[in-house]
């Protein structure tokens, strides 16, 4: 079971007793961001974003929203409004089952953003998220599917307090290692996969979650433990199941088969009628009387199809065996494909004329969805087999299918179809990339009869003892409600309360240090600016301690602020009496090991630890000297290992705050905002160093003053980011006349989109 990661244990309940945070049904939010995610007619291998995820995605809020136990489902996606895309899309809400349904978020541009371009956006999802669990509820737990929304669930987990789940998908660090051992370099496939921010997010979406759901046990042992933030103890094998309602086999194959609905009598076959996309097969063929290999994949160069028609084009004994036929996707015009899988299919092409392979390989520009059932039992009711031949396969949904179908299957020895043919036996594992290793297993289901029938068996039954979706769910709900058991009630489950702060509509909140301090007379206009304007409040938030930020504010003469962070984001105050928020000091301290912190970075070179005045409950300060300490990755690295959930803070290039995983401007700032009901576009934020970085991101107005640290690059060209050409005060004065805060609010770089992100 996964370990409980709350701090503190609720009243000793049956997990299966336990539900959510009031005691009823739960509510599950599944959040899955890229690609085009909708309950039917699924375009899956549309592109590189739209595949086996999405359908995995709504299957599994379908079957988990018919629990007994769960009260709904909500799956989060991006709204996308875009005349290339359909309407569908566009839609705020689709009901996909009772009790289920698609919530689609707007964030960033309207129009379809490939994966690589959401990452500048993320912060806003985040943001426009609260907004919608303002008006329907915190849910049980939250579950972020892919690096992406990985991030942003952890975030949200993070601030609301809910329990975390993660499931990678596919991960950064597997696929950097295998594109590394071709032709690209680490510098042209950061420039196209952005796999520094990506493996991050995996890092931290890895660090937060109370349980990740892997499919294998070989993503476990091979690919997680590739990451600084390994916790297998954390981690559950669930399998994702297939709809045995739809993947059945076809009539009279299956008669001597008996298990689990499939019976002597034929009950669980399916008679089916010849699917449309065989006539559209058929034009491509010179015998088809033949049996066939048939592959489904996107064109994607990890997919592996090019090494296939390799393959076939260099072994007569294949070609005299069985037509090819490959379902790569669907597509309108060639040109009209992202780069790599115009790339992909041109090669393709190119070997089909190599190897003269014309009126024996057949690739259909598109398909229908509903036809994909059909397409397999067609091929079964042939004698054919089904190939993956990727180079890596997280789990491998098709080969579900496929088996269940009763088609015999050859896969990559990589990833998922280890497990799978381990549990069916329905097939063969082969190296992707031995030619020879791959003819011999296609020819073997080819052309022994005995062993294809014996296969063909062997994947119905299997399947249906292994991969339903039923057994996932319950299996996924027993994990989760073990993990519930041992949580506490979050402080923020309630409702946020309409604004109760003093009496002002918007507020500015800016960093203390070098932001508002350095220049005098700007700061006096500042202070004169917030007189003359009552409906403005003011905010510091400040890496200082609460006692030495009040000493300096006082002798600065400035008004005692209506509410202040500090400690580097894990202290908040309120009000000329500095009261304490309760329900933020409640949950700050999780997961917080300062003396462990201290055993692995005290010894280090160059990492000093700062003063007494610097350090606090929740903060241990140091200052390094650059040359001599490890870097910021390092020190992040060394933690990770250790099993420390900490920050890791840099600001100005030598001063590191460690704070508790639940502190950091970003989430002290949302806190506010959900707990007082501010809308983030009434907030102006302005800061100068890696402390401030949180908060000028996502929905508020950001303003970096022009004397900011090196580190703050990072936030250039992101939208609602200013970037001052004025110093200290004068900078967030600049600020202020730009997004015109003080009148009728405008946005102008609200739809920043830099060349460097789309062109990649």
């Amino acid at each position: 079971m996964p370990a409980s990661t709350s701090i503190e244990d609720s009243e000793n309940v049956s997990p299966h007793e336990r539900t959510d945070h009031g005691g009823g049904p739960l509510k599950i939010t599944l959040i899955s961001l890229h690609g085009l995610v909708r309950g039917h007619d699924m375009e899956l291998g549309r592109d590189a974003d739209t595949g086996g995820q999405v359908k995995y995605v709504v299957e599994l809020a379908r079957e988990l929203a018919s629990h007994p136990n769960v009260r709904d489902v909500e799956l989060l996606t991006r709204q996308v409004i875009d005349p290339k895309v359909h309407d569908d899309y566009a839609a705020v809400e689709e009901v996909i089952g009772e009790n289920a349904k698609i919530i689609r978020i707007p964030f960033g541009p309207k129009r379809y953003l490939k994966k690589e371009a959401l990452w500048p956006y993320i912060e806003m999802f985040i943001d426009q998220t609260l907004v919608h669990f303002r008006r329907t509820g915190v849910p049980s737990l939250i579950h972020g599917h892919y690096a992406d929304a990985g991030l942003a669930g952890a975030h949200l987990a993070r601030l609301l307090h809910v329990p975390y789940i993660f499931t990678g998908h596919s991960l950064g660090r597997v696929k950097q290692q295998r594109l590394l051992l071709g032709k690209s370099t680490a510098e042209s496939l950061e420039k196209r996969y952005k796999l520094t921010t990506r493996i991050e997010a995996e890092e931290i979406a890895l660090e937060t979650a109370s349980m990740v759901v892997t499919s294998t046990s070989q993503e476990i042992q091979q690919q997680y433990e590739l990451y600084d933030h390994y916790q297998p103890d954390r981690m559950e094998v669930i399998p994702p199941g297939v709809d045995l309602s739809l993947f059945s086999p076809p009539a009279g194959l299956c008669d001597d088969v008996s298990n689990d609905g499939v019976s002597n009598d034929g009950a669980g076959e399916t008679a089916f009628a010849r699917p449309a996309i065989a006539d559209a097969v058929d034009r491509f063929l010179a015998d088809t009387s033949k049996p066939s290999i048939l592959t489904m994949a996107r064109p994607d160069e990890r997919k592996n199809l090019e090494k296939l028609v390799e393959v076939y084009g260099e072994s007569p004994q294949l070609q005299e065996a069985a037509n090819l036929i490959m379902i790569m996707g669907t597509r309108d015009d060639l040109c009209e494909l992202p780069k790599g899988g115009q790339q992909v299919i041109t090669n393709v092409l190119y070997l089909i004329d190599k190897y003269d392979l014309y009126g024996k390989v057949a690739y259909p520009k598109t398909h229908a969805p509903d036809e994909v059932p059909d397409l397999y039992r067609w091929v079964a009711s042939k004698r054919g087999v089904f190939i993956n031949p990727a180079l890596t396969e997280p789990f491998g949904l098709t080969l579900l299918e496929a088996g269940a179908t009763g088609l015999p299957i050859v896969a990559t020895h990589d990833g998922g179809p280890r497990d799978i043919i381990a549990n069916c036996n329905n097939g063969l594992l082969v190296d992707p990339l031995d030619n020879q290793q791959i003819e011999h297993g296609l020819l073997r289901a080819l052309t022994e009869p005995d062993q294809w029938k014996e296969w063909s068996d062997a994947g119905i039954r299997g399947t249906r003892e292994h991969y339903s979706w039923t057994q996932h769910a319950n299996r996924y709900l027993r994990d989760a409600g073990d993990i519930l058991s041992h949580s506490a009630v979050p402080a923020l489950v309630n409702s946020p309360r309409e604004r109760r702060l003093p009496e002002f509509d918007r507020i500015i909140i800016t960093d203390l240090d070098n932001t508002l301090t350095g220049d005098d007379d700007a700061l006096r206009e500042f202070h004169d600016l917030l007189n003359a304007n009552e409906n403005i409040g003011f905010g510091i938030s400040t890496g200082r301690r609460l006692d030495v930020a009040m000493d300096l504010i006082e002798r600065l003469n400035l008004p005692r602020p209506d509410l202040i962070e500090t400690d580097a984001g894990t202290q908040l105050h309120y009000g000329p009496q500095l009261t304490a928020d309760l329900s933020w000091r409640k949950q700050i301290g999780y997961a917080w090991e300062p003396t462990k912190v201290r055993s692995i970075l005290d010894p280090m070179p160059g990492v000093n630890l700062q003063e007494d005045r610097s350090q606090s409950e929740f903060k241990v300060a140091y200052q390094i000297d650059p040359e001599v300490s490890p870097s910021q990755l390092e020190i992040k690295k060394a933690l990770r290992e250790a099993g420390v959930r900490a920050k890791v803070v840099l600001s100005l290039g030598m001063f590191l705050d460690i704070i508790p995983v639940r502190g950091g401007s970003d989430l002290s700032v949302r806190h506010v905002l959900w707990k007082w009901g501010f809308s983030p576009e009434n907030v102006l934020v302005a800061g100068d160093s890696g402390n401030d970085i949180g908060m000028l991101l996502g929905r508020t107005l950001g303003v970096v003053v022009a004397n900011h640290g090196k580190e703050m690059e990072v936030l250039r060209d992101r939208p609602r980011v200013y970037f001052s050409e004025n110093s200290h005060a004068r900078g967030i004065l600049e600020g202020i006349e730009y997004y015109q805060f003080l009148g009728n609010i405008v946005i102008p770089n609200d739809r920043i989109e830099p060349q460097s992100i789309e062109s990649a």
